[in-house]
Parts: structure tokens; sequence; C-alpha cells
């Protein structure tokens, strides 16, 4: 009898262990943006997968510089981003394979309500920076090495305009804490629309420049190559890769709202380029 019970306690301690190894196996590591998170949209998105696939997917929320910093060192399974360029060298140098296209929205820049600068309603967002580092005003740049922080560097060096007035700071912060620094000191700031519209009813900041074809921002996923690094999980990776740009995934993506209002679009069968 004794010995019945041993064995039986072997055999349970044996599928406890496996159990635990197979959990361990579907936790997938993804990397992705402050505001592709901030806007609540993976609150949404992960748990369906989740529970389809039987995995759990881990997200470090981190500005895409870093995020990608985290691919090239193995840290995690996978990166979902919005900086085309740096995304393309990050595949072009062997980091990362299996780009594809998940969504997309756009940027605008968001102020006070008096509008020192008097940028609200326009369309060209060069014009805009132009006067608001003519008219001294406060801007507040993530200065994180995010996508939105290298998008923003780029249409100030496209301005002719270099970001070194006085009202000019870099808070290296995600994009929520940013919109939250711009009410407090009443500053302009420049933003993924999702993370706006998500923050918008909490800030006294209104929509100043929108539609801008310059201000398109795309994101892509890419898995981490796993003949750089040993232990990667690369099965639930792609799993949830594939999910992504399933027609499930992409129809949940464009029916994700916040009062009403469309935060991303899915971009599945479109081509993302470097910008």
């Amino acid at each position: 009898m004794k010995k019945w019970i041993s064995c039986l306690l072997s055999t349970m301690l044996l599928f406890s262990v496996s159990l635990g190894a197979n959990a361990a196996e579907n936790i997938i590591r993804l990397a992705t943006t402050t505001s592709t998170y901030n806007s609540g949209l993976l609150d949404k998105l992960l748990p369906v997968f989740e529970q389809e696939y039987g995995a759990k997917v881990h997200v470090i929320a981190v500005g895409t510089g870093k995020a990608l910093r985290m691919g090239r060192d193995g840290d995690v399974d996978l990166v979902m981003t919005h900086a085309p360029a740096a995304e393309k060298s990050f595949i072009d140098q062997g980091y990362g394979i299996e780009a594809k296209s998940v969504m997309y929205n756009d940027f605008v820049v968001v102020g006070p309500v008096n509008d020192p600068a008097k940028i609200k309603g326009g369309m060209d967002v060069e014009h805009a920076l132009r006067s608001i580092a003519a008219s001294k005003s406060q801007f507040i740049s993530r200065g994180d090495d995010s996508g939105t922080h290298k998008k923003e560097l780029a249409l100030w060096k496209a301005s002719g305009t270099a970001p070194t007035f006085d009202g000019y700071k870099q808070i290296g912060q995600g994009m929520g804490k940013v919109l939250q620094v711009s009410d407090e000191l009443q500053g302009y700031t420049m933003t993924d629309r999702g993370t706006w519209l998500a923050y918008q009813a909490r800030l006294n900041l209104e929509l100043m420049i929108a539609g801008d074809k310059r201000l398109f921002n795309p994101y892509q996923v890419m898995l981490v190559n796993p003949a750089r690094y040993k232990g990667l999980n690369t099965d639930g990776a792609r799993a949830l890769a594939q999910w992504l740009v399933s027609a499930q995934g992409q129809q949940m993506v464009n029916d994700f709202r916040i009062n009403g209002e469309v935060l991303f679009h899915g971009s599945a069968q479109q081509i993302v380029t470097a910008q």
C-alpha cells in the first residue's frame, strides 16, 4: 500500500513538473510601445489570444528604441513598434525576422486652450513647429528614443528649426506621462492619436494639428531571430504575430474604440515603408 501511494505521489509530482514546464513554454514576452499599452488596446486583444492559445503574454511597455534593444539582446520573443527606419535596421542586421504590418493611426499635436503659438486647426505640422519655437511656447518632448520621439525629431529637422528654444523640455517619459506634464505646464506636445483619445477626457488640452500625411504612424510586429539566441519562445511569438494579423485580430483592432472614437486601423494587407 505504501509503495502504491509512493508511486502515485511520484506520478503526481512528475505531472506537476510537466505542467509547470508547459506553462513556462507558453509564456510569450512582448516588448511594445507605451503608446500601444496606454491606449488600452492590448487589454482587449491579449486575453482573447491567451484564452484561445493557452498562452500568457508578458508585456514590457517601453519606447521603441528600448524595445528594439531588448530584441537585440534576446530579452524578449517579439517586438511591436512604430519606427519603420529603425525596424528596417533591426531586420537588416539580422535581429528580427518575419515582420508583419499590424495597424496604423497617426500622430497629432495637442496644446493649451489659449494656443499661444496660434496653430489650432492647421494641417501643416512643420509650420506648427516653427510657430511654437518662434512664440517660445512650452513644448514637452518624450526625449526617450521612442518611435514618437524619433518622429518628432525628424519633423523638427524637416521644419528647419532646431528644438533649442527655452520652452523645449525633454522629460524621458512615456506618452501618458508626457501628456500629463504638458497639461500641468500648459504646453504643446506630439502624441499618437490612440493615447490622446485614451487620455483626452482628463486633460485640459485641445487637438491642434491633425491630418498632415507626414504624421502617419504605422505599427508592425517582428519575431526576434531564434538563430541568434537560445531559449526564445519562437513558436509562441509566431502564433501571437499571426493572430494579430488574422481576420479575428484585425477585426478587434478595427473595433476598438474609446467614446466612439476609432484608435487604430488594421493594416495586415499593407506594406510598411521607412519614412
